[in-house]
């Protein structure tokens, strides 16, 4: 395969990583927008995203607003970031 062509494919699996989406929370915009209280669901959190720092655990979130509100009053949506970077020596490849 050529160069071209693997470049291709790496951009479209990121792509496709970024675009799948795992709902684990909403919330309400409070305060004219200035306050966004949200909750989540614990039990829902894929420990295939955390990850540890000094011994603690993280997982990256995302509060995004929704379309319009919800049944429940509910303005903005949380999912978690499924973006994984790839190691660095994957990425020596590229020429560029």
């Amino acid at each position: 395969m050529n160069s071209q062509f693997n470049i291709f494919i790496s951009l479209q699996s990121k792509f496709q990583n970024m675009s799948e989406k795992i709902y684990v929370g909403s919330g309400v915009e409070k305060f004219d927008g200035d306050l966004v209280e949200i909750s989540v669901c614990l039990s829902d959190l894929p420990k295939e995203f955390m990850f540890e720092y000094n011994s603690k655990k993280y997982i990256k979130l995302k509060v995004g607003k929704k379309r319009e509100e919800d049944q429940y009053g509910k303005t903005h949506h949380v999912s978690v970031d499924t973006y994984k970077p790839k190691k660095k020596e994957e990425e020596d490849d590229f020429p560029f």
